[in-house]
């Protein structure tokens, strides 16, 4: 199976007076895990709805291989996107819809679907209405990887359940990954979980594109200087301060961008300590102190 490429240009979605999707960019490439994070009513439910054909543009450009996919029946079927709740009839037993997805989508493996369910210790003949959260989220996740979609996008799907089901999610969909190469975007609050199956990072934040880069790129240009307040406040002059915490006598403050070679020895030899951010880190401080106004990180 070979991944769909999936790209926007100034694609907007407005709902009346509000705008879920305001001129968003992006260029993800074929065959990849690719991240999106946003904190709640960012718009990525708004966006994978979008590439899926569920909802039509209000303006710009949307190609998912090469195509717009809304109402182009040929590639739908190629696309498959998944919410916590699934796609479900809820007062059939499991087993109906399994069928239905069988039935509509060519890739579809029925018995791996019955296998990661049986894994997830859910019965196909339950009702969905009768399953708890986290068996729900546990069909969605069968499901969607199961579709064997080229393109497949998960909408928070895993966020109903406990640690150990989170972590079953993360080792079927690399193994999933490893053997068919689709291309999966992955929606998650979750970021220190999912951090190391990322190969890009999207960030939404109210509805524009706050950063959409390379996840080794992200982490290379984030970082924490610590040390003594005034040291801190004189080496990151001129930089991109995201956040700034203090104890005391000691500043900690977490930089994003490009700091030239010398900067990081300048800053030791004043006995600065330099860290790596986690991603969530980063991501906290770029969408909690930056505003809608600001320009968008490159």
């Amino acid at each position: 199976m070979t991944g769909l490429t999936v790209a926007t240009q100034g694609l907007t979605v407005r709902f009346r007076d509000t705008t879920a999707l305001d001129a968003v960019t992006l260029d993800l490439g074929a065959g990849r895990i690719h991240g999106l994070l946003g904190r709640n009513g960012a718009g990525k439910t708004t966006l994978l709805s979008t590439l899926a054909s569920m909802l039509p543009s209000t303006s710009g450009r949307v190609e998912v291989d090469g195509q717009d996919p809304f109402e182009r029946e040929s590639l739908m079927s190629r696309i498959c996107v998944v919410r916590e709740a699934g796609d479900v009839i809820s007062d059939e037993k499991v087993a109906a819809t399994l069928d239905l997805h069988d039935s509509v989508r060519p890739t579809f493996d029925r018995a791996l679907a019955e296998q990661i369910l049986d894994r997830y210790e859910v019965s196909t003949r339950s009702k969905p209405e009768a399953l708890s959260r986290g068996q729900r989220s546990a069909v969605a996740v069968a499901i969607g990887l199961a579709s064997r979609a080229p393109l497949t996008m998960f909408d928070e799907v895993h966020l109903g359940m406990d640690a150990p089901s989170r972590e079953l999610f993360y080792e079927l969909l690399l193994e999933q990954f490893a053997e068919h190469h689709g291309t999966v975007i992955l929606s998650s609050h979750l970021i220190h979980e999912i951090e190391h199956l990322l190969e890009t990072v999207t960030i939404l934040d109210r509805g524009r594109v706050l950063l959409s880069a390379e996840a080794d790129d992200i982490r290379a240009r984030g970082m924490t200087i610590t040390g003594r307040a005034d040291l801190v406040t004189t080496a990151t002059a001129g930089l991109e301060v995201i956040g700034v915490k203090d104890l005391g006598p000691t500043r900690q403050a977490t930089v994003y961008g490009e700091t030239g070679d010398s900067w990081a020895a300048d800053a030791r030899e004043l006995g600065l300590e330099i860290g790596p951010v986690p991603l969530q880190d980063l991501f906290i401080h770029l969408t909690g102190e930056r505003t809608h106004e600001k320009e968008p990180l490159r």
